[in-house]
């Protein structure tokens, strides 16, 4: 159980109460429940594992110490005498917000008020020790659905207009993927960057949009916004699901905000994907018109490779960096850069750069270079427009060594949403709060997100003082078991 002072503290350090508070019509009568009250009572729900309804909020908050609801408005004294908080007023109050905080004309994405409100509420949630600790994030979205049943066959009417149907997992045996009416949250989670310290797996940002919007889309502005509130931007760790949009809606927004992208790019993106003055545009880069297919047609390694095949693909994928044509500017404000010919920067030998040729025999050798050289080969360096690359370039040549060790990083994302849909906890399945339109549910995973992040940090802590006690004991670091054999390993293993 999280102490009530630290949830107190993550309200009053958010400042949104007060900012809530503004916006609500002012009424005859003072209202009892106030904002602040009203956020601590869903934060202490969700602390205590209890599902998201308004129900539990008024009975945590009666349920507090007679000092503490005196303090927090829960009891006060009327003129007939001492009055305790009911529930048609939490009702009420969470309504207000609830009307506040929405579009005047619901579309299924949030409001910037809303927005606002939920990343204050995230970062009060980071202690301030790590808000500086890392600039690398992984991003991830996944499936809640609503509590509305889905609109009849042919028919648009439910009591959630603005949810949607969309896709997600299959549960069942050999199913891709199934059907399901809600809405899509995503989520941006703190990881460590490439050379730095770890860092508790916090989540900074998050969104909620509906499934008839693209969720990638619909967390870029988010994440744009960052830069503006004093968080600088480093490495975004996404897979295909979000490098597989077009340019304009993911990387080129991203890189403008000082970004540097790290994804898996999709299958169809992977590969020779034509030609810019001869040059081979593949993967994110442009190669010399001489490299060879097989390397430029390399995927990434599968997840059983063996330590040769991981050898192997390393050595390959350092072959192929050989003929990438270097950049050799940085970007200018229209993003435009220069590249110069590999071997003119002495990687490789090539006939038609006789001063190539000189260098030692430990380089690839151009043996049939083209019979009608393209300007690649011709000039010196050749420029390269913004949209050549746009949508593949990324910080490490995919899929070499550095890219997959950088990569791996991703997975904390994968963890920010296994815990929100942990049966154990606060499992965000149908069911997990009754109330519909996706300002009352993005506001109650705003709240489950700070919750969670309060967990992720007594691990964290109980982490270091365990690796304290072994240091000084003179014992290494706890490290995590990880399963050894597959699933088929029973099934193949020899008869005892």
């Amino acid at each position: 159980m999280i102490p009530l002072p630290v949830l107190e503290e993550i309200v009053d350090r958010s400042g949104v109460a007060p900012r809530i508070e503004l916006l609500l019509p002012a009424g005859a009568r003072a209202r009892q429940l106030l904002v602040r009250t009203l956020l601590l009572g869903m934060l202490i729900v969700l602390a205590d594992h209890r599902p998201a309804h308004l129900t539990r909020v008024h009975q945590a908050l009666t349920t507090l110490s007679e000092d503490d609801q005196r303090r927090l408005g829960v009891a006060a004294d009327w003129k007939h005498g001492p009055h305790r908080l009911t529930y048609r007023q939490t009702e009420r109050t969470f309504g207000l917000v609830a009307d506040a905080l929405a579009k005047d004309i619901p579309d299924g994405l949030p409001s910037g008020t809303l927005t606002a409100i939920c990343d204050d509420l995230l970062e009060a949630s980071i202690p301030d020790e790590f808000t500086d600790a890392s600039t690398s994030l992984a991003v991830d979205w996944t499936d809640t659905e609503t509590f509305s049943r889905p609109p009849p066959h042919g028919t648009s009417d439910c009591a959630d207009p603005e949810a949607s149907w969309g896709h997600r997992s299959g549960g069942g045996p050999g199913q891709d993927s199934e059907l399901f009416f809600g809405y899509y949250p995503s989520a941006a989670t703190m990881m460590r960057d490439e050379h730095g310290p770890a860092v508790p797996e916090l989540a900074r940002r998050m969104t909620v949009c509906s499934c008839r919007h693209d969720p990638a889309r619909a967390l870029v502005p988010v994440l744009t916004a960052m830069p503006e509130d004093d968080i600088p931007l480093g490495d975004i760790l996404a897979d295909s699901g979000y490098a597989h949009r077009d340019a304009g809606a993911w990387a080129v927004p991203l890189r403008q905000s000082g970004a540097q992208l790290v994804q898996d790019l999709h299958p169809l993106d992977r590969g020779p994907r034509g030609t810019h003055h001869g040059a081979i545009i593949a993967n994110g880069n442009l190669y010399c018109p001489a490299t060879p297919r097989t390397l430029l047609e390399l995927g990434p390694l599968a997840r059983d490779a063996t330590p040769d095949q991981v050898a192997a693909h390393d050595q390959q994928t350092a072959e192929t960096a050989r003929y990438k044509l270097g950049k050799i500017t940085t970007d200018d404000h229209d993003g435009y850069h220069r590249v110069m010919c590999p071997a003119a920067m002495g990687k490789i030998r090539c006939p038609l750069r006789p001063a190539s040729m000189r260098l030692d025999r430990n380089r690839p050798e151009i043996l049939t270079p083209p019979g009608h050289p393209p300007a690649c080969c011709t000039q010196q360096t050749i420029t390269v427009p913004p949209q050549t690359c746009a949508k593949t370039a990324q910080k490490h040549d995919y899929p070499s060594k550095e890219h997959r060790k950088s990569y791996a990083r991703r997975t904390g994302a994968e963890r920010t949403f296994s815990t929100a849909k942990d049966p154990a906890s606060n499992n965000i399945a149908r069911g997990w709060t009754r109330l519909m339109g996706l300002t009352p549910i993005m506001l109650w995973l705003a709240c489950l997100m700070a919750v969670r992040n309060q967990r992720i940090l007594t691990a964290w802590d109980a982490r270091q003082e365990e690796n304290a006690r072994r240091a000084a004991a003179g014992l290494p670091p706890k490290t995590r078991r990880r399963r050894r054999k597959t699933l088929a390993s029973p099934a193949t293993a020899a008869p005892p």
